[in-house]
C-alpha cells in the first residue's frame, strides 16, 4: 500500500487531510513524495518556528537525546529548570509548569484559577469567562472553554463553568462578571481557529482592569500568539498588560511536544504537591529545544518578523483584500470559497491554511525574504 492507503486504513479518521504527502523539508521549503517543492506557509499549524529541520535545533535535540532523554519529574534535570528560568526572566513570571500541549496548558491554567478563587473568595466562584469564537483545546474541559458551539454537540455534556463574553464587549463582560461568581477570565489576543481576529487593545486593557477590581484570575491564551508569532515574545506583550497566567505550546520547543504555564506570584503558589502533574512535562530533549528556539528571539529576530508580518498586510491590501491578525499570523478574507483557494495554492506550490472563510497564513518566523515573496505572489494570483 502506498503512505496515503497505510494512512487511511490505520489512522483514525479525524483529520481531513490534503492530498500531499511530504517526506522531507528544509527551512520554509519542503517536498512531497513525486520531488515536488512548496514554500509552506503552515510552519505545522504554527509549531516549526525555524522551519524544518533547522540545524541549531537539531543539533539541541542531538545532543541532549544522547546525553538524558527522559527521567520523570521525582527528578531534577538542568534543560528543566533552564527553560523556566528563561521564561520567567523573559516575562516577568514566577514560576512554570510544564506539559505537552496547548490544551493541557489551558487546562493547567483553568484549574490554577479555580483553587485560587476557592482559597481566596470559596467554591462557588468556579466560572472561567472565555470568548465567543475562541479556541482552547479538545479536552472535555478545554471544549468546554472554547466559544465555538460547532466543536460542542457531538461531546455533550461538558464541563459547567465557562460563561462567553462577545470579544471587544466591554460592557457585556462587566455584566457577565456581576452575574456571575468568577474565577477566572481567558482570552486570546489573537483569536486563531475563530478567523484570525485581533482583540481591541482597550478591550485587552480593560479585562486586565476588570480581573484586578475583582481578584479574578486573567489568563491569555499564547498557544498560537506566543513564542515570536506576532512580532513580540508573547502577544499580550503589545497591549501593555501583564496577566496573572500565560499558557503556550505550539512553535516553544518547535517540532517537539511541549506546553507550559507561566504563573504570576500572585498564583505561583496556589498549588500543591500532587495538585498537578505530567508524566512527561519538561521532559529534557523537549526543553533543550524550546532553550534553542528562545535564546534566537531577541529584540532584533522579533523586529524582523513584524517587518515581514506588515510586508504581507501590505502586499495583500494593495491588491484588494482585508487582512486581520497580528505579526506573521495573518487572516484574508477571501473573495471565493477559501477551499478554492487552498487547492489553488497547492497546485502552485504554497501550502497555506484556513480559519472559518478565511485564508490563514502561519509561515516559518525565519521565512527568507525572497521566499515570502515569491509565496505572497502565489497565493494572491489564487485569491483572484
Amino acid at each position: 500500500m502506498s503512505i496515503k492507503q497505510t494512512d487511511e486504513r490505520y489512522i483514525a479518521h479525524t483529520y481531513k487531510r490534503f492530498d500531499v504527502t511530504i517526506v522531507k523539508g528544509e527551512g520554509c521549503l519542503c517536498w512531497d513524495d513525486n520531488g515536488k517543492e512548496y514554500i509552506d506557509m503552515t510552519s505545522g499549524i504554527g509549531v516549526n518556528a525555524f522551519g524544518y529541520s533547522d540545524p541549531v535545533w537539531a543539533q539541541a535535540v542531538a545532543e541532549q537525546a544522547q546525553l538524558l532523554q527522559h527521567t520523570s519529574n521525582l527528578y531534577y534535570t538542568a534543560p528543566c529548570a533552564e527553560l523556566a528560568e528563561i521564561l520567567c526572566t523573559r516575562t516577568g513570571m514566577d514560576k512554570v509548569f510544564f506539559g505537552n500541549s496547548g490544551a493541557e496548558a489551558n487546562e493547567c491554567a483553568i484549574k490554577l484559577a479555580r483553587k485560587y478563587a476557592a482559597e481566596h473568595k470559596g467554591e462557588d466562584y468556579y466560572n472561567i469567562i472565555t470568548l465567543h469564537k475562541s479556541f482552547h483545546g479538545r479536552t472535555l474541559t478545554t471544549l468546554a472553554a472554547t466559544g465555538q458551539d460547532n466543536f460542542h454537540h457531538t461531546f455533550l455534556p461538558l464541563t459547567d463553568g465557562f460563561p462567553y463574553a462577545e470579544p471587544n464587549d466591554i460592557e457585556g463582560l462587566q455584566k457577565l462578571v456581576s452575574d456571575n461568581k468568577v474565577a477566572g477570565i481567558l482570552i486570546e489576543t489573537v483569536q486563531g481557529e475563530g478567523g484570525v481576529n485581533a482583540l481591541n487593545a482597550d478591550f485587552v486593557k480593560a479585562v486586565e482592569r476588570i480581573c484586578k477590581e475583582n481578584d479574578i484570575v486573567f489568563m491569555v491564551d499564547e498557544v498560537q500568539t506566543g513564542n515570536g508569532r506576532t512580532g513580540k515574545l508573547y502577544s499580550y506583550m503589545h497591549f501593555g498588560v501583564q496577566p496573572d497566567v500565560v499558557s503556550t505550546a505550539k512553535g516553544l520547543a518547535a517540532g517537539l511536544p511541549m506546553g507550559a504555564t507561566l504563573m504570576s506570584k500572585k498564583v505561583s503558589d496556589v498549588f500543591s504537591y500532587g495538585d498537578h502533574g505530567s508524566t512527561f512535562g519538561g521532559n529534557p530533549v523537549c526543553a533543550a529545544a524550546a532553550i534553542s528556539v528562545l535564546s534566537r528571539m531577541d529584540d532584533a529576530f522579533l523586529a524582523e518578523v513584524a517587518e515581514k508580518g506588515s510586508y504581507v498586510k501590505a502586499r495583500l491590501e494593495e491588491a484588494g483584500y482585508e487582512v486581520s491578525g497580528l505579526g506573521l499570523m495573518i487572516g484574508i478574507k477571501t473573495k471565493k470559497p477559501v477551499a478554492e483557494v487552498l487547492s489553488a495554492c497547492i497546485e502552485k506550490g504554497v501550502l497555506c491554511l484556513s480559519a472559518k472563510d478565511k485564508l490563514r497564513l502561519l509561515p516559518p518566523l525565519n521565512i527568507p525574504t525572497e521566499q515570502l515573496q515569491k509565496a505572497v505572489d502565489v497565493i494572491i494570483a489564487s485569491l483572484s
